[in-house]
């Protein structure tokens, strides 16, 4: 058997309590706990996923790449019995192999079938709107500006879509600088966990050089990208440091800490896990905001909490820009269970921030 691709690290030991000191500031220590935060509903539905299809069919369930960017949520699911790899070509011929949330390309389902493997596919249906879209417009044959970060598993799904009309943009720079056969015939779609307010700048400085640019006919950067951003622009502007949690892989708490940033807040900083937050980030903070990604499960949020109300930031305050109840339905695979009955958690429905 092929050994798993992607290379993940040991389960971590457990975290060191007290770890953080309770050092005086000028003023009160307080926590602006950004929400929403944590797992949209694209997540909740992918990781629910790969643990029915463990229930269902039983170990090992393979997962072309991370089901989401999350290391956290990959090392359980690891421990559960799932196999991470890279392509399907790694899979044993006729087991089970999930798609991620972040989408697969035509090429990917057709080497799938090819090795008889039973697939499931995962992919969040926000992203598969956007294949969707690719795939009309380039029927249409109109030249496809999609904006994202080159490499980005999301991109390249879309991308392969319709391989001979997407060309990628993956900046506002870049935006200067692109190419198109027809000016007339060219519309815009872009990766959903993008800023949206570097996406617009991208799109402004298209619509510059090509006046007659068409949007999507809905909105692509995802409802809960959206929200995050929003949230933690209202937090920013009050505090002096952020945490985000989330993986360096995950382009959305990536784009949570420039988003902080650039609205206000003196410092903001990425973590995994709690433990990765630094003394010296917290000299002369009075408030810190808090927030977390779309792949991040609530624990690793609360864990952070939890150390910094040992270094005195007791007093939390949750600032609550939007409300959100959206779910999705499983996979049709996974919708029943082993004798057919309808699975009570076939609507997804983790509790989300």
């Amino acid at each position: 058997m092929t050994t798993p691709a992607v290379s993940l690290p040991v389960p971590r030991v457990p975290r060191r309590r007290g770890r953080l000191e309770d050092v005086p500031v000028n003023g009160q220590k307080r926590v602006l706990l950004a929400s929403p935060r944590g797992y949209c509903a694209g997540v909740d539905r992918a990781v629910i996923a790969v643990e029915k299809a463990l229930e269902r069919f039983g170990a090992p369930v393979y997962v072309r790449k991370q089901i989401v960017h999350n290391i956290h949520v990959v090392t359980e699911l690891e421990q559960k019995g799932a196999i991470f790899v890279d392509e399907v070509d790694e899979v044993p011929e006729g087991a089970h192999v999930v798609f991620s949330a972040h989408g697969v390309s035509p090429a990917v389902v057709n080497a799938a079938s090819d090795r008889g493997l039973q697939a499931i596919d995962a992919t969040c249906p926000l992203v598969t709107k956007v294949h969707r879209e690719a795939v009309r417009f380039a029927r249409d044959d109109f030249e496809i500006l999609l904006i994202g970060h080159l490499g980005h598993e999301e991109v390249e799904g879309t991308a392969g879509e319709a391989p001979d009309h997407v060309t990628i943009v993956n900046s506002p720079e870049e935006a200067d600088t692109v190419e198109v056969r027809d000016p007339s015939k060219v519309v815009w779609l872009s990766q959903t966990t993008l800023s949206v307010d570097e996406t617009m700048e991208t799109v402004r400085r298209l619509r510059v050089r090509f006046p007659e640019l068409q949007d999507p006919p809905s909105d692509d950067i995802c409802y809960a990208t959206q929200n995050r951003q929003v949230a933690i622009k209202k937090v920013a502007k009050d505090a002096d440091l952020v945490i985000v949690v989330g993986s360096a892989n995950s382009s959305n708490s990536v784009r949570l800490v420039e988003v902080a940033l650039e609205h206000g807040a003196k410092a903001a900083y990425r973590v995994d896990y709690a433990d990765e937050v630094e003394q010296a980030w917290l000299e002369g903070v009075e408030t810190v905001g808090v927030t977390s990604g779309a792949s991040v499960p609530e624990v690793l949020v609360q864990e952070v909490l939890e150390d910094l109300a040992g270094a005195g930031y007791r007093d939390v305050e949750e600032v609550r820009t939007a409300e959100e109840d959206l779910m999705f339905s499983l996979p049709k695979e996974l919708r029943q269970d082993a004798a057919g009955r309808r699975d009570d958690r076939a609507l997804g429905g983790r509790g989300r921030a």
